[in-house]
Formats: C-alpha cells, sequence, structure tokens
C-alpha cells in the first residue's frame, strides 16, 4: 500500500465551540478535504473532559483519556483545541514522541513552549501547524513562514483582539463609556465573564510572541512582549484622538531597532485614520506588515469565532495530510537569527500627554523645560481651559520611552501639575 493509499487518521483533543466546528465540518466535508489533500482523511477520536450529547457528532467518537489518542499507534495526526498550557503541552509532546503530527490553534501553549515543541517535531520528523493560533480565519502564519521566505519583514503591527477593537470600536463611533461597552461585548459573547486576558493584553501579547518570532526567525515568548490593556482608556482620550484624525487601537507592535534587536510590544495607539489598521472596525482582525521588497502588506478578516478558526485548522489538516501521505514535513520555523530583545526603554515612538495644570503665567515654559531636560522634543501642544486649571494635550517627536517615563516622574514632582490624565504611543501614516 502506497502512502497515499493508506488514510490518515485523526484523532482531537477538545471539542469546545471551535473544536466541535472542526469534527463537524471535518465530517461532513470528509469528501472533498480528502480530495483537497490527495488522501483520504479520517476523524477517528475526540477526547473530552466529560461525555454529553455533541449534536452531530457520533458518541462512539468520544473518550475521556486524551492519552489513549495521543498513544494509539493507529492515529496520524493530532488536533489541540483544547486550550490552555497543561495537561495540552505534555499531550503534545508525547504525540510528537511518538510520531505524530500537530495542528493547534493554542497560542498561549505556542507562546510559552513552540520552541521546545518545534525542535521536539523536527527531530522525529514531524509537522507543527498553527495557523488558527493568531487571529483566527486569517492567513498570517504561513504567509510569514513560506510567502515571505525570500523577503525581509522590518515591522508588523496588528489588531489581533476582537473583544478590545469591538469595545475600542463603540467607544468611538457611539461615545460610550469603557465599561458599559464591555458589559455588552460580554452579553454578545465577544468577551468572557473575566475579560482581563482580552482588556489587559495578554491574549494578545502571545500572539505578538508567536509572529514576532516567525517575522525575525528568533524565539519568543509571551514574557518578552511589553504588555498594558486598553481598561484605562476614556472618551476624553477617545475625543482628542478624534480630533486629531486618529483612532485608538490596541496593537501589537514588533519591529527591528537600529541594533539589530526586536522591540516587541502590546499597547493602545493613536493611529493616523489614514493608515489601514485604524479602519478595522468591531471585532475584525488585521496584521499590517512592512517588508523590504514585497513593501506594505495586509491581512483582513474575521479573527476568532467557531467557524471563522475551524476553517484555519481545516487548511492545517488538508496541508499536513499531505505531508503525511508524501511522507514529507512542511516548512520549518527558524531561529537562527538569534536576535536580542530590545529593553522597552530603548523603543522609540511618539507620545501623547494630556496633563492638567494651574491656569496661571509662566507654566507652559516650565513643562517645556521639562521635556527638553529629558531630551523630549516637543511637537505640538494644545491647551484648553478647565475651571481653575487649563489642560494641556502634548504631542512629542520620536522618544525612547525611558526618556519619556523620566519626563513623566518629573512632571509629577510639579507642584503646578495637577494631574497627569494619560499617556498613550503616537503613530502615523504609512510612510
Amino acid at each position: 500500500m502506497s502512502p497515499a493509499d493508506k488514510p490518515v487518521r485523526v484523532g482531537m483533543l477538545g471539542c469546545g465551540v471551535v473544536g466541535s466546528q472542526v469534527a463537524r465540518l471535518l465530517l461532513e466535508d470528509t469528501a472533498e478535504l480528502s480530495t483537497r489533500a490527495g488522501v483520504k482523511i479520517e476523524l477517528t477520536r475526540i477526547a473530552v473532559r466529560s461525555i454529553k450529547d455533541y449534536p452531530g457528532l457520533d458518541p462512539a467518537l468520544f473518550t475521556t483519556d486524551p492519552f489513549s489518542i495521543v498513544n494509539d499507534p493507529e492515529i496520524d495526526l493530532i488536533v489541540e483545541v483544547m486550550g490552555g498550557i497543561e495537561p495540552a503541552r505534555e499531550l503534545a509532546m508525547t504525540a510528537i514522541n511518538n510520531r505524530k503530527s500537530i495542528v493547534t490553534a493554542n497560542k498561549a501553549l505556542l507562546a510559552s513552549h513552540g520552541a521546545d515543541l518545534f525542535t521536539a517535531a523536527y527531530a522525529k520528523g514531524e509537522d507543527i501547524y498553527y495557523e488558527a493560533s493568531v487571529a483566527g480565519a486569517i492567513p498570517i502564519i504561513r504567509p510569514l513562514r513560506d510567502s515571505l521566505a525570500g523577503d525581509f519583514v522590518t515591522r508588523l503591527m496588528g489588531i489581533v483582539n476582537g473583544t478590545t477593537n469591538y469595545i475600542l470600536t463603540k467607544m468611538h463611533e457611539d461615545n460610550r463609556e469603557f465599561a458599559d461597552v464591555l458589559k455588552e461585548a460580554q452579553a454578545l459573547g465577544y468577551a468572557e465573564a473575566d475579560p482581563t486576558a482580552d482588556i489587559e493584553g495578554f491574549d494578545a501579547a502571545a500572539k505578538a510572541a508567536i509572529l514576532s518570532g516567525l517575522a525575525f526567525h528568533t524565539r519568543v515568548t509571551v514574557d518578552d512582549v511589553y504588555r498594558e490593556g486598553i481598561s484605562k482608556i476614556t472618551l476624553e482620550d477617545v475625543a482628542i484622538a478624534k480630533s486629531m484624525d486618529h483612532v485608538i487601537k490596541l496593537l501589537a507592535i514588533a519591529e527591528l531597532t537600529p541594533a539589530d534587536e526586536i522591540s516587541v510590544r502590546v499597547h493602545p495607539v493613536m493611529i493616523d485614520k489614514s493608515h489601514p489598521l485604524a479602519s478595522v472596525r468591531d471585532a475584525f482582525n488585521a496584521v499590517f506588515i512592512e517588508a523590504e521588497s514585497a513593501g506594505p502588506l495586509m491581512f483582513y478578516g474575521r479573527g476568532a469565532g467557531g467557524q471563522p478558526t475551524a476553517s484555519a485548522i481545516l487548511g492545517d489538516i488538508v496541508a499536513v495530510s499531505r505531508h503525511i501521505a508524501l511522507n514529507s514535513i512542511g516548512q520549518r520555523e527558524t531561529d537562527y537569527a538569534d536576535r536580542d530583545i530590545a529593553p522597552i526603554e530603548t523603543t522609540k515612538t511618539k507620545f501623547l500627554i494630556r496633563l492638567e495644570v494651574e491656569d496661571k503665567s509662566g507654566v507652559l515654559a516650565a513643562i517645556a523645560k521639562v521635556f527638553a531636560d529629558q531630551g523630549v522634543s516637543i511637537q505640538t501642544v494644545d491647551q484648553n481651559g478647565r475651571n481653575d486649571d487649563a489642560e494641556l494635550i502634548i504631542v512629542t517627536h520620536r522618544a525612547t520611552e525611558g526618556e519619556l517615563k523620566a519626563t513623566v516622574e518629573a512632571l509629577k514632582k510639579m507642584s503646578m501639575v495637577t494631574k497627569i490624565s494619560s499617556v498613550i504611543r503616537v503613530e502615523g501614516a504609512i510612510s
């Protein structure tokens, strides 16, 4: 029997919102997917925490013992959609050691232990495919790994969390407070009961680690990613962004520095409305890439949900099944560059600082001196009256995070500064 005559047997770990869609579509579209893969694909087992009724799925498929799947010599491909780090890591490593390829949507696992899993897989001659781990249905992993393999990525910026983008969209378009929109997002299923992972940037940071590692051929973990969330963004911040023809987005940013280090971070950004990312609304995701030869590229689509994520997983299943049938493996991730991660203090960008000061003569000159003393050049200053105080809105030229932090600390010590309301990074149009 030739490899293409032997079916690829698939075992699944997990059957939640995404997993159930994958299982259903894999069974419904077996003939079409098998034709595309060039080999018959068979879903044989699904591991779940507890067996219950899964509409459209045969109860005989299910087991509560995931190790029986990863240790089954008849299973060729493991689809991991259980989430979390453990026991997913142990199960994936066991599967690899048993000569099984992996398809996963698990960003947390990859952002923490991806390098170890890739090393183990390649030592065994097995694939790990993970298109669904970042930005749902949007094809971004394979373009970075394969399509741009002959180019040099210099920067990427992404809206990679639908919950925060939905909240910020409603704050801009409907003038609604953060807490109000968050409750709506939870009611609609866009946000979890505990939304911390989304609104404080943990989810986006895991995705930033995965993307930056691929783009810059370096091991990057979630611990390397500087992170801020959107919970402190106010309607006043939104109004100022609008007045500047900007919008506020939570961006994952990774770029090469002049020192050939990688700056990788997640934080709110005021971005010029002319930039393609500024038009990404609601729960949609997008990733904007700058490459030396290809120039600017943007990938846009649904970043979460059962069907969009299942689409990416099924694409990986077809790709890996082809490799199994041909006794080959796909493109490997590389970390040959082994670049250092730049300390956040050295990262350069523009900043907007909103502060309240005493409304009297000499204040502006004194504040300008504080900026100058720290080496931060002011680009614009706007002043608004506010009872006995005045509000200053200062936009800087590019400065390092360290210089800006020192400036803010010095401002806090000034008696004439009554409040520093916000500090937000600023991005311009496409260069």
